[in-house]
């Protein structure tokens, strides 16, 4: 029958089909890529600046018979810093932040129509700083030294008087806590709180203003900052 060598072709393709598939070998396997969970490095520079507010709360001469004072004053400024990341999640760092005041000044007015002013125009500070970090977040604390660039003046009548105190009360300590957020590679923005303390002072002249006791310095401040990062290389690594 003519039918039987097309046949038997067909059947001897199909047992040879096996074998060439066999020939020609599996695909090459490709594993898929493993996660790669990001690295937060906040060791390096940085660079930035800040705005908020002030209250100064001045403990106002108790010889006049007076309570608290206080007054309300934005602020605006810069800071600068480097950082260092161990353990892994453990950081320390050191700060220089300088803040402009608005124009706001704590008046005293004592009997006889003299005039006592203290208009605080910038408070600086050096710090250094310890804080926790996880993944892109920073709770840190600070504190440190603290300077306060204030204009004394005394007047009478609009006239002013020559005054001395037992201390400048320019320089003091600084303490605060705060927040950090890095939202992109090289990039952090903050919030916190920083407290300045002066001391007190008193009058040492005119003689007549010596029993009117002592004056306190401090200042409550609320600041929100963006910093740069000069990290050492990216800020933002991969771990495999």
């Amino acid at each position: 029958m003519k039918f039987l060598p097309g046949t038997a072709a067909l059947i001897a393709f199909g047992a040879m089909t096996p074998a060439l598939a066999a020939d020609l070998g599996a695909g090459p396997y490709t594993k898929a890529p493993a996660y790669a969970a990001p690295i937060y490095a906040w060791t390096g520079f940085y660079v930035g600046g800040h705005i908020g507010g002030a209250i100064s709360g001045n403990q106002v001469l108790s010889g006049l018979g007076l309570g608290n004072t206080y007054n309300g004053q934005l602020l605006g400024g810069v800071q600068a810093g480097a950082d260092y990341q161990f353990a892994p999640n453990w950081l320390v760092g050191i700060e220089g932040q300088y803040s402009w005041l608005g124009h706001v000044s704590n008046g005293i007015a004592f009997p006889g129509g003299f005039v006592y002013t203290d208009d605080r125009r910038a408070l600086g500070s050096v710090t250094g700083r310890v804080g926790f970090t996880w993944g892109p977040g920073l709770l840190y604390v600070k504190g440190g030294y603290a300077y306060s660039d204030t204009r004394d003046t005394l007047t009478l009548g609009g006239f002013p008087i020559p005054f001395a105190f037992d201390s400048g009360h320019r320089n003091g300590y600084t303490i605060g806590t705060g927040l950090e957020y890095m939202f992109a590679p090289n990039w952090s923005a903050k919030v916190e709180y920083q407290y300045y303390d002066f001391g007190s002072s008193a009058f040492t002249a005119p003689i007549a203003f010596v029993p009117y006791g002592n004056l306190r310095n401090d200042e409550h401040t609320v600041k929100a900052g963006l910093n740069y990062r000069f990290g050492w290389g990216s800020s933002v690594a991969a771990r495999y």
